[in-house]
C-alpha cells in the first residue's frame, strides 16, 4: 500500500472551496479537507508532499491531438515562425535533417507580409532528390517536392495533374494532398515516429495533461502508426493515458481491431478556412465563387452514424464549414429516424471543431448528445478583426465562429483540445482563449472553460463514471500541482462582479488566466496515483 497527504495548498474541488490538502491511497483519493483535518490522516501516510501555497487541480484531457506530426514539429521543422517565402528556404538550407523524409509544419502565409509562397521549383533547388512534405498550420495543404509527388501511386486512367488539389507549382490540397501526405508519412522511419511520440508525450505531461485523445485514421497518419503509439504509452509508465479514435467511413471493425474509442475523429466531411476548403454556404470572401469542399455525403454520414451507433461505438467527423454541419446534421437525422434519438444520445457522438455553427445546428447537438470537441486556440490565433477567419470569411461572418457560450447555455458537453501540431499543447492558453474570445458573446467562465478541458474531455470519452475529472473521494488520483499564484473567480461578463479572492463565496478559486496573465506553471502531474511529471519543485518528508 502506498499512502500520499497533499497538504499546505489549495485543493480545487467541488466537495471544499476550503480545502488544503488531500490523502491518496492506492491511487484513489481517500479523504479531502482542512490542514487541521490532515492531522488526523498523518500516520497514515507514507509520504508528505508540503505543497506550500500551490494549487491542486483536476489534470487535464487534451481531446485531440496527432501525436506524431506534433513531435516531428518538435524535434523536425517547425516553420510557424517563417514570415516569408525566404524564411521558409533558409530554414531548409540550414536544418533539414540530412537523411530520409524532410517533414515541416506550421506555415501560414496569412500572416506573412506579401503572401507569396515558395514554388516546388524552388524547394527542389534548395533539396534536390530529397522527398520534402512542408504542411501548412491547418494540414489542409502542404508544400512539396517532385520527389515526393514521383512517389504517389500513378494511374494511367488518372494522372496527377488532374487530381483534385493538385497544383504545378503551388501547395496541394484536397485528394492530393491526402494521397501525398500518406506516402510521407508512411516513409517515416522507426526511429524518427518513436522520437516523435515519445517527445509528445513527454510534452503532454509537463503540461498538465494525463489523458489525451489521439486523432488517427487513414487520410491523416496510419493504422501503424497508431499501433505503435498504443505500445509506447502501454510500455512507458510516464506517459499520459491514451484514448485513441480511428477516422475511416464505416470500418467499424477496423476501429475495433485498434482498441479504438470510437470510428470517428478526423473522418473528415470538410477541410479548413485556411486552406479555403471548408464547405461554405456562402462563398470565401477572398474568393469570389469557391465555396470548399465536402468529402462525405449526407447518406454516408447516416450509414456511419447508424452503423457506429448499433455497434456501441462512438461516431464522429471533422467539421468546420456551416454547410459541413448542415451535411452532418442531416446525416445524424437520418440515422435518429432508424435508431431513435435516445439510442443516439447514449453513445455521445462527436463532431470535432464544429467552428461555424448556426443556433439550428446548436438545438439538434443538444438534441442528440453530440460532444462539441473544440479548440478555443483557434479563436485565439486567426479571430479578431484583422485575423485569418476576418479575411477569408468577413468580418461579420468571422463574428459567428466559436459560439462557445451558447453551446454551454444549450447543454452540449464541451471538450477542449489543441488539435496539436495546429496549435501547441497549452491547456490553460485554451481555457483562456475560451473565456475571453475575440467576441465577448461568445465567452464562458475560466470555471465553466477550465471544466471543459478536463471533466468535459471525460464525459467525451465516455469515461466519467471511473475518471469523473473532478477531485473527489474515491476518485482517481489524476491531478497536476501548479505554483503557487493568486487565485479568483472570474466571470465572462464585465457587468457583474467578475474578480474575487474570498473563498467564503463558495466558489473555488482558479489562478488569473486573464490577457496579459502568466499563465501557471506545472510542478507535477500524476495519474491514477503515479507521478508522470515531476520538476522535483516539491519537498518530500517520510
Amino acid at each position: 500500500m502506498t499512502a500520499i497527504m497533499l497538504r499546505g495548498g489549495h485543493v480545487y474541488t467541488p466537495v471544499d472551496p476550503f480545502a488544503t490538502a488531500m490523502l491518496i491511497i492506492d491511487g484513489t483519493i481517500r479523504w479531502i479537507g482542512s490542514d487541521t483535518g490532515a492531522d488526523v490522516h498523518r500516520d497514515a501516510a507514507h509520504t508528505v508532499i508540503d505543497l506550500a501555497g500551490a494549487l491542486v487541480t483536476p489534470a487535464f484531457v487534451d481531446a485531440h491531438i496527432h501525436a506524431t506530426a506534433t513531435g516531428l514539429l518538435g524535434t523536425g521543422l517547425d516553420l510557424s515562425q517563417c514570415h516569408s517565402s525566404d524564411d521558409l528556404l533558409a530554414l531548409l538550407r540550414s536544418n533539414a535533417p540530412a537523411h530520409g523524409v524532410v517533414w515541416g509544419h506550421g506555415w501560414d502565409e496569412s500572416s506573412w507580409t506579401d503572401g507569396r509562397l515558395p514554388s516546388r521549383a524552388q524547394i527542389d533547388e534548395v533539396l534536390p532528390g530529397r522527398v520534402v512534405y512542408l504542411a501548412r498550420t491547418d494540414v489542409h495543404s502542404a508544400l512539396v517536392s517532385s520527389a515526393l509527388l514521383n512517389l504517389l501511386p500513378a494511374a494511367s486512367a488518372d494522372p496527377i495533374h488532374t487530381w483534385p488539389g493538385f497544383d504545378p507549382q503551388g501547395p496541394i490540397s484536397q485528394h492530393t494532398h491526402a494521397i501525398a501526405r500518406s506516402v510521407a508519412f508512411d516513409g517515416l522511419s522507426a526511429t524518427q515516429r518513436v522520437a516523435a511520440q515519445q517527445w509528445t508525450l513527454g510534452r503532454a505531461t509537463s503540461c498538465g495533461i494525463a489523458s489525451v485523445h489521439e486523432m488517427a485514421g487513414p487520410k491523416i497518419s496510419s493504422a501503424e502508426d497508431l499501433k505503435s503509439l498504443s505500445a509506447l504509452v502501454a510500455d512507458d509508465p510516464f506517459a499520459p493515458e491514451l484514448v485513441s479514435y480511428w477516422g475511416e467511413l464505416l470500418e467499424v471493425d477496423q476501429a475495433r481491431a485498434l482498441g479504438a474509442q470510437g470510428c470517428a475523429g478526423d473522418l473528415f466531411i470538410d477541410g479548413s478556412i485556411g486552406s479555403h476548403t471548408a464547405a461554405v454556404r456562402t462563398a470565401y470572401a477572398d474568393v469570389p465563387g469557391e465555396s470548399g469542399v465536402a468529402y462525405i455525403s449526407i447518406e454516408e454520414v447516416g450509414q456511419h452514424v447508424r452503423a457506429c451507433t448499433l455497434a456501441g461505438l462512438q461516431a464522429g467527423f471533422h467539421v468546420i464549414g456551416d454547410h459541413a454541419i448542415d451535411i452532418a446534421m442531416a446525416g445524424f437525422a437520418m440515422a435518429a429516424q432508424d435508431v431513435g434519438d435516445e439510442r443516439l444520445r447514449q453513445v455521445r457522438h462527436r463532431l470535432e471543431h464544429v467552428e461555424m455553427l448556426h443556433p439550428e445546428h446548436i438545438v439538434q447537438m443538444a438534441r442528440w448528445g453530440i460532444v462539441a470537441s473544440m479548440q478555443p486556440a483557434f479563436d485565439a490565433r486567426w479571430g479578431g478583426e484583422s485575423g485569418m477567419y476576418a479575411s477569408r470569411l468577413g468580418r461579420s461572418r468571422s463574428h459567428t465562429l466559436n459560439p462557445f457560450a451558447q453551446l454551454s447555455q444549450a447543454g452540449v458537453c464541451l471538450a477542449w483540445g489543441s488539435d496539436a501540431p495546429v496549435t501547441p499543447l497549452d491547456p490553460w492558453g485554451s481555457v483562456r482563449a475560451a473565456a475571453f474570445p475575440h467576441v465577448p458573446e461568445h465567452a464562458i467562465s475560466v470555471r465553466a472553460s477550465f471544466a471543459a478541458h478536463t471533466r468535459g474531455g471525460r464525459r467525451a470519452a465516455g469515461q466519467e463514471l471511473h475518471q469523473p475529472g473532478v477531485l473527489r473521494e474515491d476518485a482517481p488520483a489524476t491531478l497536476a500541482i501548479w505554483a503557487p499564484s493568486a487565485l479568483v473567480v472570474q466571470a465572462p461578463d464585465s457587468r457583474i462582479s467578475a474578480w474575487s479572492t474570498d473563498a467564503r463565496s463558495g466558489t473555488p478559486g482558479l489562478p488569473d488566466v486573464g490577457p496579459g496573465a502568466d499563465l501557471p506553471q506545472c510542478w507535477l502531474t500524476m495519474r491514477d496515483g503515479e507521478v508522470i511529471f515531476d520538476t522535483q519543485a516539491l519537498e518530500l518528508s517520510p
